[in-house]
């Protein structure tokens, strides 16, 4: 676990208008920054990034962070990530909280990377000499431009080529890095003592895929046969690099075309990617000889609300949708989108988009089943709809997969279907699973009564935004009502809690994913109108006074009402006492 004083730390070091221009053209805009937004299809620039206050907001579209957040969802990383490249960036390393249940993840060493760089530049030179590796990809439809983007390359045969860019090929990297094979010599046994091994390639006569991480640092490899062979798709082993179940072939390049189309496209495999790339589909990726795992998912969903699986329309590939399917529903978030294209069993997409061009495939794609549609469709394949014992069965199969979704939109609707499709209300079925109720709650009548308004409020959590130090200026008794008063509260509870300074980014970060982030993220679309002349501190004390006024006057009159049903002799002594205070006052 990274240290919150670190991440601070951090935020304190960066300049957000360097971190965001490495990616984004911004223009000066009176005392901020603005451009087009990164993150979703504008002409005008609605984009705004603060200087000042070091965070982001998008009027358009309403994304807003810090550079942590800027950089997990531009280049698509984890929290970890992102920390790590912003931290790598300037020089710092990032520290670790450890416990005695946990152990500090090992970390790749910087030289790795160079020595993945090097295999890259040696198999690209190799596709260059090779003319049936040429010709194949000529076969395939696949374009020089496409190859050199993707950094495809050809592992010629032989058993140790590896020798030519590597001087030391008994490096212990090479091994590391999974580029090389190290088996037990048999034939030799031991010598002098020392048990004696053979060492070769690993990638021989095959087609290179170099697989990046989202920073654009090789980490593995995958390799086709060219024609007939065994296995048809090696990968990289898993290594201190490369983990499989976290990465996605191809994402890498496909992130601007994902981010501009709306929609991430995953396929079984790397040519499938590189095929549709070739006639324009950009915005595919492949996973890596497994299935679909929540790490794919999450990933995918920092950069787009729509993701479709296109798998092959054999049983293979309808067992992988499913896996695809089972592992997506923890995952569900309400207002995203996931679809299921099943391509004919004669076709992949590579030979399809091929056959059919660019607009048939994408046409394919738009009429894409959605998730609920899917997932209730093979379970009722599994059953007799016609009788009760199939409707029971199906509801007994579907238990598992709707009590794993947590989105409570998709959860409520996917019960809907589910209940009318078996027979059953939702109530029922709700109790059959021994799940909590989701319904419309009864309208309560309640008595209208005097508060301060949220305007004041909202007005005095933008002046806590903008000089965070006036949480010392708030008074001990203070104490309010309502959603925007337990942000004030929790939010001066916290800065108070801190020994040193706070900038409104800390602010920020501390407080994603909390119940307070989305009100505090509107006002920090607010802050940015204000400029840097505007007096917080002058401000939030015109504030502070109207709501002790209004907070008097509500009390005053709640006072008058019961003296009014009452009379005097209905209040009590600490009662009477208050209101003889604010009589004089008033």
């Amino acid at each position: 676990m990274i240290p919150k004083s670190f991440i601070q730390d951090l935020l304190n070091r960066l300049d957000i208008v360097d971190v965001v221009g490495r990616y984004v053209p911004l223009k000066k805009a009176g005392a901020n920054f603005s451009a087009c937004c990164p993150f979703h299809n504008e002409k005008s620039p609605s984009f705004t990034v603060s200087a000042s206050k070091q965070f982001y907001h998008c009027f358009g579209c309403g994304v807003h962070g810090t550079a942590i957040s800027f950089v997990m969802e531009h280049l698509g990383l984890s929290f970890v990530e992102a920390v790590e490249e912003l931290a790598r960036g300037i020089g710092l390393n990032v520290p670790r909280e450890t416990s005695v249940n946990a152990a500090m993840p090992s970390r790749a060493a910087p030289d790795l990377y160079e020595l993945m760089q090097t295999a890259v530049r040696y198999y690209r030179e190799q596709l260059k000499q090779s003319q049936p590796a040429i010709d194949y990809l000529k076969r395939r439809g696949v374009s020089g431009e496409v190859a050199a983007r993707f950094g495809m390359g050809y592992a010629p045969e032989g058993w140790q080529n590896l020798r030519q860019p590597f001087a030391d090929y008994q490096s212990s990297s090479l091994l590391d890095t999974g580029l090389v094979i190290e088996r037990e010599d048999d034939a030799t046994g031991e010598q002098n003592g020392q048990s004696t091994a053979r060492r070769y390639d690993r990638f021989r006569d095959r087609i290179m895929f170099p697989i990046v991480n989202a920073r654009g640092q090789v980490i593995g490899f995958g390799g086709r046969v060219l024609d007939k062979g065994t296995p048809k798709y090696l990968n990289s082993p898993e290594t201190v690099l490369f983990e499989k179940g976290r990465e996605l072939y191809g994402l890498y390049q496909a992130q601007k075309a994902i981010r501009a189309n709306r929609i991430a496209l995953v396929v079984e495999g790397y040519m499938d990617v590189v095929a549709l790339a070739q006639h324009g589909i950009e915005y595919a990726v492949a996973t890596l000889g497994t299935a679909t795992t929540p790490f794919h998912i999450q990933k995918l969903l920092r950069l787009t609300d729509r993701v479709v699986f296109c798998f092959d329309g054999d049983a293979a590939g309808r067992r992988a949708a499913w896996r695809a399917l089972e592992n997506t529903l923890p995952q569900l978030v309400d207002g995203k989108q996931f679809g299921f294209l099943f391509l004919p069993a004669e076709h992949d997409p590579d030979s399809y988009v091929r056959e059919h061009g660019k607009e048939a495939f994408e046409k394919l794609q738009r009429e894409s089943m959605p998730l609920s549609g899917y997932l209730l469709n093979e379970l009722s394949k599994q059953v007799d709809m016609h009788t009760q014992e199939g409707k029971s069965a199906l509801l007994k199969l579907a238990q598992p997969l709707l009590t794993s979704i947590t989105a409570p939109i998709a959860a409520l609707l996917l019960r809907k279907e589910l209940a009318a499709l078996a027979g059953v209300s939702q109530v029922e079925l709700e109790v059959l699973y021994g799940m909590e109720s989701i319904a419309i709650p009864k309208r309560r009548v309640t008595q209208k009564i005097a508060s301060p308004a949220a305007s004041n409020l909202r007005a005095l959590l933008r002046c806590l935004l903008f000089k965070p130090d006036l949480a010392r200026q708030l008074p001990a008794d203070w104490e309010m009502h309502g959603p925007e008063a337990d942000t004030i509260a929790a939010l001066a509870e916290w800065l108070l809690s801190q020994e040193e300074p706070v900038s409104t980014a800390a602010i920020i970060q501390h407080f994603q994913e909390t119940a307070h982030a989305n009100l505090l993220a509107k006002e920090q679309a607010e802050i940015l109108q204000l400029g840097d002349a505007f007096n917080a501190e002058d401000e939030f004390l015109d504030v502070l006074k109207s709501l002790r006024k209004a907070q008097r006057k509500q009390e005053f009159d709640t006072l008058n009402a019961k003296i009014r049903g009452t009379g005097m002799g209905g209040l009590s002594e600490q009662e009477r006492a208050l209101y003889l205070q604010l009589s004089r006052r008033d």
